[in-house]
């Protein structure tokens, strides 16, 4: 599908794509849109990056406009994300689609107060994006009409699983019992929970499963760089904190290990903002707006706290720890090219992390290259993987032990036999 044109949607829709600067659809929303404007319920994974907020965005808002509300009501449309940061986002992107429609957009989260919520809960709403926890205070409440929606979707669905909201996004499927369509989007669907999950919520789903095209890839400009030891690796962070990147998010594997991090970097007079989890909620969305407005260039994220979270205009993305299997590293390169943008991601790889190199070489059917920073490449030669042997059994010695061992049950029976 070369162009949104294809997918016969509005030219509200097609003018607000051209202004934001979609070129021509994903993978994703190319296999999922026909069928979520065909009225199907849809279970999606896609990586992060591969413009799954608009799979689900451009059909609701296309449904909207083909069957217009003809009285003020309660939402049609109803959105349920893991976090707050997360459902900002997608309701950010929501508006910008909608912007040449007329179409109430709102969110409903934690971190606001009861009034603040009493004013949009009196309006009119077409599209509601919302946290399960919150939302469910509020139906139990009797203050938001769940009687209205039409479509329920629910995005980072694994995250939700992750987060203990099964029974709350349970109850919330029941509640929006007169819906005609559901869709689940995850970043995978790999292990029996998001599969249980999407039976409950789901009627006779179509699965898209979508990852990166090769030609998105190209966009990321992948490469490693080879650590003798830690303080090798940390001299390499700063060359590239300091000279060689823009706006970086760097991955570190745990919250301990990036608290040292942290303190190195300022050290070093870095400047950055950190997300972990189990982190306050403040202190997580201060972090984060610190590093969108541009006061910090460098952001250190664990992979927990990352999730779901889109930050324009990253740059680079550093794996200064790898990650511990090779879905989690394209979901983590997949931060950076975003919006038809180019970008760099850069993994540090000591010499027991080699295996796991070749590991998302195979993964992604294209190997990493290595690469040198000048002044700082490594002494140690690189680290040979172990590849098991398959050994090979001589076609003819295995037949003659056959025919051995026939023979000796035979003896045996006749001797049996012979008593």
């Amino acid at each position: 599908m070369r162009d949104f044109s294809e997918l016969e949607l509005d030219s509200e829709l097609l003018q607000a794509i051209a202004e934001i600067g979609y070129s021509r659809p994903t993978d994703i929303q190319a296999q999922a849109i026909p069928h979520a404007l065909d009225g199907r319920d849809v279970l999606a994974s896609a990586p992060t990056g591969t413009g799954k907020t608009a799979a689900f965005l451009l059909p609701m808002i296309q449904h909207l406009l083909d069957f217009p509300r003809k009285k003020p009501g309660p939402a049609r449309v109803l959105i349920l994300t893991p976090t707050r940061e997360l459902a900002i986002q997608v309701a950010e992107e929501a508006r910008n689609l909608a912007k040449h429609t007329a179409l109430n957009i709102f969110t409903i989260t934690g971190g606001i107060s009861y009034d603040d919520h009493a004013d949009l809960l009196g309006k009119t709403q077409d599209l509601v994006v919302a946290t399960p926890g919150r939302l469910m205070e509020y139906i139990e409440a009797e203050r938001f009409d769940c009687r209205a929606i039409e479509c329920l979707i629910l995005d980072e669905a694994d995250r939700m699983l992750d987060m203990g909201f099964a029974k709350v996004v349970d109850r919330l499927h029941k509640e929006c019992r007169w819906r005609n369509q559901s869709m689940l989007f995850s970043a995978t669907l790999e292990g029996k929970g998001v599969r249980e999950f999407s039976e409950t919520i789901l009627n006779e789903p179509v699965e898209v499963d979508a990852e990166p095209s090769r030609r998105e890839r190209k966009k990321i400009h992948q490469l490693y760089l080879r650590c003798d030891d830690m303080p090798h690796k940390l001299a390499i962070l700063e060359e590239l904190l300091k000279n060689q990147t823009e706006r970086s998010i760097v991955f570190i594997k745990t919250r301990e290990r990036l608290g040292e991090l942290r303190d190195q970097l300022a050290s070093m007079d870095i400047k950055c903002s950190w997300i972990q989890g189990e982190m306050a909620q403040v202190s997580r969305i201060n972090a984060i707006e610190r590093f969108r407005s541009g006061e910090v260039s460098v952001l250190l994220a664990t992979d927990v706290a990352a999730r779901g979270i889109d930050l324009p205009d990253v740059s680079h993305v550093i794996n200064y720890d790898l990650p511990r299997t090779a879905d989690v590293y394209l979901h983590r390169i997949g931060r950076t090219a975003r919006a038809g943008k180019k970008g760099t991601a850069i993994s540090l790889v000591e010499a027991h992390d080699q295996g796991m190199m070749e590991r998302i070489g195979r993964y992604m059917k294209e190997e990493v290259p290595e690469r040198f920073l000048e002044g700082l490449r490594p002494r140690t030669k690189k680290a040979k993987t172990i590849k098991k042997k398959k050994v090979k059994v001589d076609k003819k010695l295995k037949a003659a032990k056959q025919k051995k061992a026939l023979k000796k049950q035979k003896k045996k029976t006749a001797t049996k036999d012979a008593k």
